[in-house]
C-alpha cells in the first residue's frame, strides 16, 4: 500500500490504467497498490478501428497500463499501441507497458527463409508508440528482452506456482520438461521443490503437426509427474505428453504453466484421465465458462508480484530484490 507516500504526493503521480484485455487483473493490482484505476475509454468504430480517450489529466504522471496481448492478439496489441501514443501526447512523465502475456513471442527467430521476426517487430512498435519501459511475465524465450532498446523487466511466476505446488503431496513427484527447450525451466522448479527431473524427447512427423513423444529420459514408473511449461494454448501437445507418461507407468500428472491461453479444443483435451490438475496464472483472463468446463483447472493470481514491481519502479527501488524472497511468501490462493 502507498499510504505513507500519499503525504508527499508520490502516490498522486502513480497512475494505473487498464486496457480491455484483462481488467480483472488490473483491478487486483490497483487494490494492492491502494490506488484507483484511471479513466480510459476505449471503443471501436463500425469499421473496427480502435479509439482511445484518456478521461483525466496525466501530465507528468508515472503511467502504468496493464494490457496482455492475448487473443484476440492483434486487437489487444493495437489497443495497447494506440493507448501508449495517447499517453505520450498527453504529456505523461513516463509510460510503462505492463504486458503479462507477450503475444507473438513464439516468432522470435527465422526458422525458414522469407519469414519475419515478429517478436522483434512488436518490441519496435511498443517503443515507437511511446513505451518508456516494458514489464512482462515468463516470455516464451528470455532473449526477447534483447529486442528492446528500453528497460525491459522480465518477471517470472515460477515461485507463485511452486508455492502452490508445495501445498500438494510431492513425496513421489518428478518434474517433467516437455521438450529440451524447457530444461532450464524444469531445473529452476527442481531447485525450489527439490525434485528429480525427467526429460521428454519429441519430434514432428514430416516437420509439421502436433509433436509426438519418441522418448522419456528418467524414471516415471509409479511417480506423479509435474509437467512445466510457459503456456498452454490448444492443449494437444500437453495431453499427448501426459498420455505418454501414463503409458510409461506414471500416475496422473499435474500441469503447470504461466499462461493459460486455452483456445480451440483445449478444455476438452485437458479433461483427460492422465491429467490430475491444470495450474495456470491470471496473466491471461480465464472465463467462468472455462472454469466450469474444466473442474481440475486452478488459476493463481500474480497481482502481488506485479503490484510489488510497479511500486518499486515508481519509487526507484530495486526490482531484482523481488526474486530474493522465499517461496513461501509467493503462495497465492486460486481465484
Amino acid at each position: 500500500m502507498y499510504a505513507s507516500s500519499a503525504q508527499n504526493g508520490v502516490r498522486d503521480r502513480l497512475r494505473l490504467f487498464s486496457g480491455r484485455a484483462n481488467p480483472g487483473l488490473a483491478k487486483e493490482i490497483a487494490d494492492r497498490l491502494g490506488v484507483s484505476l484511471g479513466k480510459l475509454h476505449v471503443r471501436q468504430f463500425p469499421d473496427t478501428e480502435t479509439k482511445v480517450q484518456i478521461e483525466e489529466s496525466v501530465r507528468e504522471a508515472d503511467i502504468f497500463i496493464v494490457q496482455p496481448t492475448c487473443p484476440p492478439v492483434n486487437e489487444n496489441l493495437m489497443e495497447l499501441l494506440v493507448s501508449l501514443d495517447a499517453f505520450q501526447r498527453a504529456s505523461a512523465g513516463s509510460v510503462t507497458a505492463v504486458i503479462p502475456y507477450y503475444g507473438y513471442a513464439k516468432q522470435d527467430r527465422k526458422s525458414t527463409g522469407r519469414e519475419p521476426i515478429s517478436a522483434r517487430l512488436v518490441a519496435d512498435l511498443l517503443t515507437k508508440a511511446g513505451a518508456d519501459r516494458v514489464i512482462s511475465v515468463d516470455l516464451h524465450v528470455a532473449q526477447i528482452q534483447g529486442f528492446f532498446a528500453i528497460p525491459m523487466d522480465h518477471l517470472t511466476a515460477l515461485t507463485t506456482i511452486a508455492g502452490y505446488l508445495q501445498t500438494k503431496d510431492l513425496s513421489d513427484a518428478v518434474l517433467v520438461s516437455p521438450d529440451v527447450g524447457r530444461v532450464k525451466l524444469a531445473e529452476k522448479y527442481s531447485e525450489l521443490l527439490d525434485l528429480p527431473i525427467v526429460l521428454m524427447h519429441k519430434r514432428r512427423a514430416g516437420g509439421s503437426g502436433t509433436p509426438e513423444v519418441v522418448g522419456i529420459v528418467g524414471d516415471v514408473e509409479g511417480k506423479t509427474p509435474i509437467i512445466v511449461d510457459d503456456m498452454i494454448s490448444t492443449g494437444g501437445t500437453i495431453r499427448n505428453s501426459a498420455e505418454a507418461l501414463m503409458e510409461a507407468g506414471s500416475k496422473p500428472c499435474y500441469i503447470a504453466a504461466t499462461h493459460g491461453v486455452l483456445i480451440g479444443e483445449a478444455m476438452t483435451r485437458l479433461a483427460a484421465d492422465s491429467i490430475r490438475e491444470v495450474i495456470v496464472t491470471n496473466t491471461v483472463p480465464v472465463s467462468a465458462e472455462k472454469l466450469a468446463a474444466l473442474p481440475t483447472l486452478r488459476v493463481l493470481s500474480i497481482a502481488d508480484l506485479l503490484s510489488d514491481v510497479i511500486g518499486r519502479i515508481h519509487r526507484g527501488d530495486s526490482v531484482s530484490e523481488v526474486f530474493n524472497r522465499g517461496t513461501e511468501q509467493q503462495i497465492h490462493i486460486p481465484v
